[in-house]
């Protein structure tokens, strides 16, 4: 039994502790933009967690790749063949492009499963639709940057110089994210109507892999085909990452295309994006 002395402190600690929690404050509710950026880290997070706990050398695979293709151009070009295309020391050249297209290229390809692959989890969680699209170019960004210490590395080996060029580098970086964006709110969708695609995606990625100066730079091309090597948006981007070893590489015409081109591939994006959104999520 109780005691009676009791009895009322017995009832009255209740009503003080409810009296408590109703004087606290309610939690404010996140905005829009909280909802998005933690939604896009939290799926980001998850696709790098898959990626790599699961693997012996984890980080070393994101830069083994293109490693492993600069190694072997720059064995072609001044081992076997004399080299014309490029500048010296050529690996630096070669590593400078085959990173951002690593990230390119990967980010592109993973765009035709983005919708497909988490079909349930698009179809039943209630976050923004573009954040698919835009967790894988913010992971394979994350891969790109995690391998920026391997051109470092090769730069100091080979007595690259390290120049003012250094400062277009945050720009390189947000052309080619505004420009995988807006390919990946346009390719995603599509293919959940058109499988094909997926595999028109990767024939247009391997042309584009030699249509890119990557093992070669624009001023290496003909007379007259420059110009129109410069409407690849990747051209200008390139050049604007290798300005940091080799600012000669910059040239003021197809970095301005490139911006142009990023920013209507962006809008373009957008648009084909909310248009069929609604439909994508029936067919998933």
């Amino acid at each position: 039994m109780i005691d009676a002395r009791f009895a009322g402190e017995a009832v009255r600690v209740p009503l003080a502790l409810s009296f408590v929690t109703s004087a606290l404050p309610p939690r404010p509710a996140r905005t829009p933009a909280q909802v998005y950026r933690q939604s896009l880290w939290l799926l980001t997070s998850r696709d790098l967690r898959v990626r790599y706990t699961t693997s012996v050398l984890g980080y070393f695979w994101s830069v083994l790749d293109p490693l492993v293709m600069a190694v072997i151009y720059w064995f072609v070009f001044t081992q076997i063949v004399e080299r014309t295309i490029g500048e010296a020391p050529y690996i630096v050249f070669l590593i400078a492009g085959l990173l951002p297209w690593m990230w390119f290229n990967g980010a592109v390809g993973d765009m035709t499963r983005a919708f497909i692959k988490d079909a349930k989890l698009v179809r039943s969680t209630r976050i923004p639709r573009t954040v698919w699209v835009t967790r894988i170019v913010l992971s394979k960004g994350i891969e790109f940057v995690a391998a920026i210490p391997v051109i470092i590395i090769f730069a100091i080996i080979f007595g690259a110089q390290l120049t003012a060029g250094v400062l277009w580098l945050p720009v390189a970086i947000a052309l080619q994210a505004v420009l995988t964006i807006g390919l990946g709110l346009i390719i995603a969708p599509l293919v959940v109507f058109f499988r094909d695609l997926e595999r028109a995606v990767k024939l247009v990625l391997r042309f584009l892999f030699y249509a890119s100066p990557i093992i070669y730079g624009l001023s290496d091309l003909p007379d007259g085909l420059e110009i129109w090597a410069a409407f690849n948006p990747l051209a200008g981007i390139i050049s604007l990452y290798r300005a940091s070893f080799f600012p000669d590489q910059v040239d003021a015409l197809p970095v301005l295309i490139s911006a142009a081109m990023s920013l209507l591939l962006f809008a373009i994006g957008v648009l084909v994006f909310r248009r069929m959104i609604s439909a994508v999520l029936k067919e998933v």
